[in-house]
């Protein structure tokens, strides 16, 4: 494993950054609710930050009561849906929006210059829109009062104009300094995700070889033990990588008809163990229509499910319940409810649960995990064409609300999990796997898993060369092959040996670190026959090497460049 500590780059503190941004503004998503705002801002209307933010926009800014003629919320709505619809910046003629004082003290005459900039995703879909703005009351008001002193408004007006140029200036360039330390960012945690994985694949794999293997009940714990943390791991690996996906547009969502009950069950099935170690009853929702179903993905939807029902197991009290229940709204709408009996959410608390990394005061409670569960599970639902809320009583637990369209779609029929993977099994005729790979822990570990395929003869290679000189001289059955590769990257190597007639039809599979969706795309593309990710789960290798190997010879697929 290399150094990382060389890799670590000072990382900028985007939220500090944003909040000390000179402008005014504020940052919504596509319904229109307010997920950041700075502190300029908040100085300029008399909010407070942990009131306004998850809040409409217009809830938090309505029209002056007092003033019948207020256009203000109508037209700051109109220029928002335009932004949203055509895509591009839209700026407003100067506005009379009155601001609501503190305490219920009326409502204070101002004047605002909008602009409203529409930000998207990779795939073009609508993400956030920047509402900045300009308070000039003052401005407006010295033009209604017929100023005299015309030489000091033009100065004062010249100088506000050099203000503005000078803010858009400054704006650029931090929005610049944004897109770059957010790109080495992601270039950073995919450097990490590769560097993390390599060692757990040998952890996870020797401890689930032991857990198979040795006879002492106590000796079988320790290795459990150890396959259970390093599994831990890996998830908190994958929220991190997911969440980095997410920023960079390159998280890939496949809808289809998902039915409810069965995905529920084997969400509850999955959380049951942790909930009766916490002394937590599960109660599972009335039994459901066979083909009810909802327009998601089936992985993804899975994951969200299993996130909520851990949190409601690890935030709730001995003997406390946690349920699912599911309803059906007129619109066509399907909800499903998690409920708790925990310890529930302060208010003030709620508008800040799903922003990543963030805890609130589950460290200080000796609660552990990383703050990203949450955060993710609202970006998947979101990206499902859903919606994920909460609300929550302190002290008597928190309800989530999962909205995702139903759908009359086909369901496809789960995978089902083949259990005898794990089991010794013989082929009809013997069979000669390749795997080209230059850590030798890694190549010891393939070899004793394949141990459970005694017709598989495994030859090694540490170097790129030697793996394709191996593979023109044995011609073997499958070929295994890592992308890290000192002498040349496995992709060229790849490469090569579609171009040679002689190893061109060998199905290849992928045994890489790099869990980056853009990458694994890029091999399914070039022809790889699968793509494995570290930690090579034992189960996973087998059954591909099942479905690649135990057809008889003749009938072995070939793979076209």
């Amino acid at each position: 494993m290399s150094d990382l500590s060389e890799q670590i780059r000072p990382e900028i503190d985007f939220e500090a950054l944003f909040g000390a941004l000179p402008a005014l503004f504020l940052v919504l998503d596509p319904e229109f609710r307010i997920v950041a705002v700075n502190d300029a801002y908040l100085d300029a209307t008399m909010t407070r930050r942990a009131e306004i933010v998850g809040r409409d926009i217009f809830a938090v800014f309505p029209d002056n009561p007092d003033d019948p003629a207020a256009t203000g919320v109508a037209n700051l709505r109109a220029s928002l849906e335009r932004a949203a619809r055509t895509r591009r910046p839209d700026s407003m003629a100067v506005q009379k929006y009155d601001v609501a004082r503190p305490d219920g003290g009326g409502f204070e005459e101002r004047y605002w210059s909008p602009r409203n900039v529409p930000i998207t995703d990779a795939q073009g879909r609508l993400a956030y829109l920047v509402h900045h703005v300009e308070d000039v009351t003052e401005f407006v008001l010295l033009q209604r009062q017929g100023v005299r002193h015309t030489a000091e408004l033009e100065e004062w007006a010249g100088q506000m104009q050099a203000v503005i140029l000078r803010r858009s200036q400054e704006l650029h360039e931090a929005n610049r300094l944004l897109r770059a330390a957010n790109d080495a960012k992601n270039d950073f945690l995919s450097r990490v995700s590769h560097e993390l994985r390599t060692p757990l694949n040998a952890i996870l794999g020797f401890s689930e070889l032991l857990s198979l293997s040795v006879p002492e009940p106590e000796h079988h714990d320790w290795s459990t033990m150890i396959l259970k943390a390093g599994r831990h791991l890996l998830v908190l690996l994958d929220d991190v990588l997911d969440i980095s996906r997410i920023e960079g547009g390159h998280l890939t969502l496949e809808a289809e008809a998902v039915p409810v009950g069965p995905l529920i069950d084997e969400a509850l099935a999955l959380i049951r163990p942790i909930a009766d170690a916490a002394g937590v009853h599960l109660t599972p929702p009335p039994r459901l229509p066979a083909d009810l179903c909802v327009s998601a993905d089936r992985h993804r939807l899975r994951q969200v499910l299993i996130n909520l029902l851990s949190n409601a197991v690890k935030y709730n009290h001995p003997t406390g319940t946690a349920s699912v229940s599911v309803g059906r709204r007129p619109d066509g709408i399907l909800r499903i409810r998690v409920v708790d009996t925990g310890r529930g959410i302060p208010p003030e608390a709620v508008g800040r649960l799903f922003t990543p990394f963030e805890r609130l005061d589950a460290a200080r409670a000796g609660f552990e995990g990383t703050g990203l569960g949450l955060a993710l599970s609202r970006h998947l639902t979101l990206g499902m064409g859903g919606t994920l809320e909460v609300s929550s009583i302190p002290g008597r637990g928190s309800t989530f609300r999962i909205d995702l369209p139903v759908t009359t779609g086909s369901a496809r029929e789960a995978q089902v999990v083949n259990a005898a993977s794990l089991e010794p099994r013989t082929y009809a005729a013997p069979r000669t796997v390749l795997y080209v790979e230059d850590v030798a822990e890694n190549l010891r570990l393939v070899e004793q898993m394949l141990a459970r395929r005694p017709s598989v003869t495994l030859i090694g290679a540490m170097l790129a060369v030697t793996g394709l000189d191996l593979a023109r001289a044995h011609h073997p059955d499958l070929i295994l092959l890592d992308l890290h590769l000192p002498d040349m990257p496995g992709e060229a190597l790849l490469e090569l040996l579609r171009a040679d007639p002689v190893t061109r039809d060998i199905p290849v599979v992928v045994l890489s670190a790099d869990a980056t969706q853009h990458h694994i795309d890029a091999l399914h593309a070039c022809g790889v026959a699968a793509y494995l990710t570290k930690p090579i789960a034992m189960r996973d290798l087998l059954d591909t090497l099942d479905t690649l190997l135990a057809a008889p010879a003749a009938a072995e697929p070939s793979i076209a460049v």
